[in-house]
């Protein structure tokens, strides 16, 4: 399970050195993909693999099923990360999830997030204060 908030930095040849917490259950390979709000996923290759499966199972007649997919594939990257822990974030992926130097890198539970740090701080600062109203519809009962 990935936990936490990081702020590591893009370097200039466009790879980000993932955080130590993470290295080892991505350390077989990952794939980054385009996420939801403009950020990045960053899925284990087991995990890829799995939401690759369900998306199979989608009907392929199923116009909303096919747009997601399209996105969803087209713009996934696959790789192993370096020695170091780095991964290179393709151009395309950056200029979608607007990545300037300072990123944040938070865990997501099954994936890790990739923001750029504006982007996450005003997202942060719109969502806080629905996070309390949000709990009911997401978590039955509550907490």
């Amino acid at each position: 399970m990935f936990l936490g908030t990081h702020t590591p930095r893009l370097d200039e040849k466009g790879r980000l050195i993932l955080p130590a917490k993470f290295r080892d259950e991505l350390a077989g390979g990952v794939v980054i993909t385009k996420g939801q709000e403009r950020c990045l996923y960053v899925f284990p290759m087991p995990e890829f693999q799995r939401i690759a499966g369900q998306l199979r199972e989608a009907p392929v007649t199923n116009k909303s099923a096919r747009a997601y997919s399209r996105v969803f594939f087209a713009s996934a990257h696959d790789e192993v990360p370096d020695k170091q822990g780095r991964v290179t974030i393709p151009a395309h992926l950056r200029e979608y999830a607007s990545l300037g130097r300072d990123l944040v890198v938070i865990g997501a539970s099954t994936r890790v997030e990739i923001w750029d740090k504006q982007s996450w701080d005003d997202y942060l600062s719109a969502s806080e204060e629905e996070f309390a109203d949000i709990e009911e519809g997401v978590l039955p009962g509550g907490l």
